[in-house]
């Protein structure tokens, strides 16, 4: 870890706040978490300053805030198995459900997107009458064999195995031909910068076509993924009607989504 002296030599003095910003983004880079007091003994600056600094990077989508300091914004080259994401975040996942479960009345037709997020809200579905589920996700379906009051549609296609769903060309024509009332969308990425993103180009025309074909759009992302990114660009945050996610999400973040227009929703929201 570079000391006071070691950044001023680099940096040379005085620095105006975009040059200690960008060396900040240099140590973050090397060392991918630093606590606020690691970068006040850095750059020999207050509290306040360095806040300042880590709320501007955020707002940038290139730094996020963490308790007690910041972490480099992370891309994601691959997802986890649907195995290792169905035994993790379970209660935040629920919490997200039972917000999303304030958005269904009977009679409407959902799309549930692949994920074990999307797959918290079935129980809730299962409750309600003449219900209908467009879904490109195995477990889903399964966790609906038993609900013959549900009206699936599966949408077919090709079979990413790892995820137990299906993606590409076929998904997406029959994503075409079906139009909901609304669509739960899942994601392995999102920050405020570069919006939804995944590591998989099969997986982009699905949650696009199924967000077109939706009268209202709801993201579904826990604030684990927040600030990571993938290669390929799914949508702007901007095009959600509602995002879904839990208390974690720091207040900064859930600031600047707000800023600009989304209404986000939080177990924790006293309106909700």
């Amino acid at each position: 870890m570079p000391s006071q002296k070691d950044i001023a030599a680099e940096s040379g003095a005085p620095m105006i706040p975009e040059q200690r910003r960008e060396l900040m983004l240099r140590q973050l880079r090397k060392h991918q978490v630093l606590s606020v007091h690691q970068l006040m003994e850095m750059f020999d600056c207050s509290h306040m300053t360095i806040r300042r600094d880590i709320a501007l990077l955020e707002q940038e989508g290139r730094a996020y805030s963490v308790t007690g300091g910041v972490r480099i914004a992370s891309q994601l080259h691959s997802e986890p198995s649907h195995q290792i994401k169905a035994v993790v975040e379970l209660p935040q996942k629920q919490a997200m459900a039972k917000l999303a479960a304030r958005l269904l009345h009977a009679d409407m037709t959902v799309y549930l997107d692949a994920g074990t997020s999307t797959l918290e809200i079935v129980p809730y579905i299962k409750a309600l009458s003449g219900m209908t589920v467009v879904t490109n996700d195995f477990g889903i379906v399964q966790a609906l064999i038993d609900a013959p009051h549900v009206t699936v549609i599966h949408t077919g296609g090709q079979l990413d195995h790892s995820n137990q769903s299906c993606v590409g060309g076929l998904a997406v024509a029959t994503l075409r031909q079906i139009v909901t009332d609304v669509a739960f969308i899942s994601t392995s990425s999102w920050d405020l910068r570069r919006g939804l993103t995944t590591p998989s180009a099969l997986k982009v025309e699905v949650k696009q076509v199924a967000m077109q074909s939706a009268s209202q759009v709801v993201l579904v992302a826990s604030s684990s993924k927040y600030g990571t990114f993938s290669m390929y660009r799914i949508a702007g945050l901007e095009q959600f009607d509602i995002i879904l996610s839990d208390d974690a999400l720091t207040p900064a973040a859930a600031d600047s989504i707000r800023k600009q227009g989304v209404e986000l929703l939080l177990p924790s929201d006293n309106s909700v």
